[in-house]
C-alpha cells in the first residue's frame, strides 16, 4: 500500500515540481509522510492501517524529488562521485530501524517502533530553510533574481564571487509537459528507463525480502543446520505463520544492510570509468548471479556473504539508476520523469512481495528466478539506451 500510494502520486509530484517548484514538494511530501506515518501508529484496525500506509508512500512520493534538487545543484564532474553516497545514508537509516526492531518491538510492540521512526523527519522538517531551491528551476521559470540570489549564496559559502553580467535565460513556459518524454529525442530512453526502474525495485525489495522470509521462515539449506535454522521448504501447518527473529537473524539483517555501502567505492569508479549504461549492465548481470547463487546449500557464514554481496548490487544499480534518469532528462521535465520512473518502479515493489514471501513458502529456486532473469533482461536493454550522460552538461531545455 505504500507503494501504491508512491506509484499514483509520483507522477503528480514531478508535475508540481517542474511548475511550481522542487523545494516546495520535498518540503511537502516530508511534512505529509511525517504526519501519516505518525497516525499510522494510532490505526484502530487493519483497513485504516493500510490506508494510512498508502497515504505515506504518497508523501515518499515528493520526498523522492529531493535527488533531483541535490542533482541540479552538483557539477558534471562531481555527480559520478557525489551522488552514490547518498546510500550511505539510506543505509543508516535501514539499520536504525532494524535496531529500532531489534530493540522496540519485542518489549513496546510496532505501534511505538513507527512513532519513533518519525522522530528524524520531525527534525528535518525544522532544518529545510537551510535548503535553498535549485537555482536551474528558477532561471527555467523566469524567478532570475532568485537564481541569483541562491548563486550568490554558494559563492559566498565557497568564498568567491560571481563571474561579471547579467544572468539572461529565456522563460520556459512548458514545464512539466509529458510530450516532452516521449517526443522523439527521449522516447526511446523513457521506455527503456521505465522498464530499468521497475526492475532496480523489484530486485532490491526482492533481496530485502528474501533475506527475512529466508531468515523467519527457516528457509534456509545449510550445511551447520541447527535447531533454530533447518531445511523447511514445507511446513505441516499451512502457509501463513510467523517465528519470530532471534538475535543472530538481526544480526544477519544488519551485516547485509552494511553491503549497500560496501561496494561505493566500485560503484563510483564503474561511474567514471564506463559510464552510466555499462555501469547499468554489469551490475545487473552480477546481481543476477548473486540471486541464483542464494539457493546454494552453505554455511550460515556463506549466507550472510552472499546476501551482502546481494544488498551491495542492487543497492548499487538504484544509484545508477537515479544518477542516469537526472541526468538525462532537461530541467523543464527532469522532476516528472523522475516521477514517472519512480511510479513504474513501485509496481516492481508492489510484485516483489508476492515472489519474495508467498511463492518463497512454495519454492526457494522458483521465488528467486524471477528477479534473476528480470536483472538479465534489463542488463540487454541497456544496450538500447540511446544517451550516454558521463561527463554531461545538465541540459536546461529539451
Amino acid at each position: 500500500m505504500v507503494f501504491l500510494g508512491f506509484m499514483l502520486c509520483g507522477v503528480l509530484g514531478g508535475y508540481i515540481a517542474d511548475r511550481y517548484g522542487r523545494w516546495k514538494v520535498v518540503f511537502g511530501g516530508f511534512v505529509w509522510s511525517a504526519y501519516f506515518s505518525l497516525l499510522t501508529s494510532f490505526a484502530p484496525s487493519y483497513s485504516w492501517f493500510i490506508f494510512l500506509r498508502s497515504m505515506v508512500g504518497c508523501g515518499v512520493a515528493g520526498v523522492s524529488q529531493g535527488f533531483v534538487l541535490k542533482t541540479e545543484f552538483i557539477p558534471a564532474k562531481y555527480r559520478a562521485s557525489l551522488l552514490p553516497l547518498a546510500s550511505i545514508f539510506w543505509m543508516t537509516g535501514s539499520m536504525l530501524i532494524i535496531l529500532l526492531g531489534m530493540l522496540v518491538v519485542p518489549s513496546l510492540g510496532w505501534r511505538w517502533m513507527i512513532r519513533i521512526s518519525v522522530t528524524p523527519s520531525i527534525i528535518l522538517i525544522f532544518l529545510f530553510k537551510y535548503i535553498p531551491e535549485s537555482a536551474r528551476y528558477n532561471v527555467s521559470a523566469g524567478n532570475v533574481g532568485a537564481a541569483v540570489e541562491t548563486l550568490q549564496r554558494i559563492a559566498q559559502m565557497n568564498r568567491a564571487s560571481l563571474p561579471p553580467g547579467r544572468l539572461v535565460e529565456p522563460v520556459v513556459r512548458e514545464r512539466g509537459n509529458w510530450r516532452i518524454l516521449l517526443n522523439s529525442s527521449f522516447r526511446r530512453t523513457s521506455v527503456l528507463l521505465w522498464y530499468s526502474w521497475f526492475v532496480a525495485s523489484f530486485a532490491y525489495y526482492g533481496s530485502v525480502l528474501s533475506s527475512s522470509e529466508l531468515l523467519e521462515k527457516n528457509l534456509l539449506c545449510m550445511t551447520d543446520a541447527d535447531q533454530e535454522h533447518q531445511v523447511k521448504h514445507r511446513h505441516e501447518d499451512g502457509l501463513c505463520y510467523c517465528i519470530p527473529f532471534q538475535f543472530s537473524d538481526y544480526q544477519t539483517l544488519l551485516i547485509s544492510s552494511l553491503g549497500e555501502v560496501a561496494l561505493v567505492p566500485l560503484n563510483i569508479c564503474l561511474l567514471n570509468v564506463v559510464g552510466r549504461r555499462m555501469s547499468l549492465t554489469v551490475v545487473q548481470l552480477l546481481a543476477a548471479i548473486v540471486f541464483m547463487m542464494i539457493n546454494i546449500c552453505t554455511t550460515m557464514f556463506g549466507f550472510t556473504v552472499l546476501l551482502f554481496l546481494l544488498r551491495s548490487l542492487v543497492s548499487m544499480n538504484f544509484n545508477v539508476v537515479y544518477i542516469y534518469t537526472a541526468e538525462v532528462y532537461p530541467t523543464v521535465a527532469r522532476s516528472l520523469g523522475m516521477g514517472f520512473c519512480t511510479s513504474f518502479s513501485r509496481i516492481g515493489g508492489m510484485i516483489a512481495p508476492f515472489i519474495a514471501q508467498v511463492l518463497m513458502s512454495q519454492s526457494v529456486i522458483l521465488a528467486l528466478t524471477p528477479f534473476a532473469v528480470a536483472c538479465v533482461i534489463c542488463s540487454l536493454a541497456n544496450f538500447l539506451l540511446p544517451i550516454e550522460t558521463k561527463g554531461r552538461a545538465l541540459l536546461q531545455t529539451s
